[in-house]
């Protein structure tokens, strides 16, 4: 279920090389594609100050059904690849529409739904990782 998404995180190191902030083009572009298919309480994490974290930003949003769960992951994916040019190291929960992740080494993107969004609360697990609320 959900919690193997974060799992998947496990497997790889985050790029120490590449620096990334918040007005980074991949991050810009993934916020904007969020936006633009409607995703709601869109939340950054930054966690660059934090050694054990698995890369330098989170970024959250919620969906309020499967298809916009979808809809959202899949244009994030496309967009990032047209704009950036880059493909995501991973992605998983696809098939299960509770918890998409979708993984660019020093960005992660989780698009939830709400209850597990409210069941895994990851704001509250990274809450010494300064915060930012994107608007819709």
């Amino acid at each position: 279920m959900p919690l193997t998404n974060l799992n998947a995180l496990k497997t790889r190191k985050k790029n120490s090389v590449v620096r990334l902030t918040r007005n980074s083009k991949i991050f810009k572009t993934i916020i904007h594609a969020i936006q633009e298919k409607k995703g709601e309480a869109i939340l950054s994490l930054d966690l660059r100050q934090i050694p054990e974290a698995v890369a330098d930003f989170f970024i959250i949003c919620q969906a309020s059904n499967p298809n916009q769960l979808r809809a959202i992951a899949d244009f994030v994916e496309k967009d990032v690849k047209e704009k950036c040019l880059e493909n995501p190291y991973k992605h998983e929960g696809k098939q299960a529409q509770q918890w998409i992740l979708i993984d660019y080494v020093n960005i992660v993107v989780h698009v939830m739904l709400p209850e597990p969004r409210k069941f895994y609360r990851l704001e509250e697990m990274w809450s010494d990782a300064p915060s930012l609320e994107h608007l819709g």
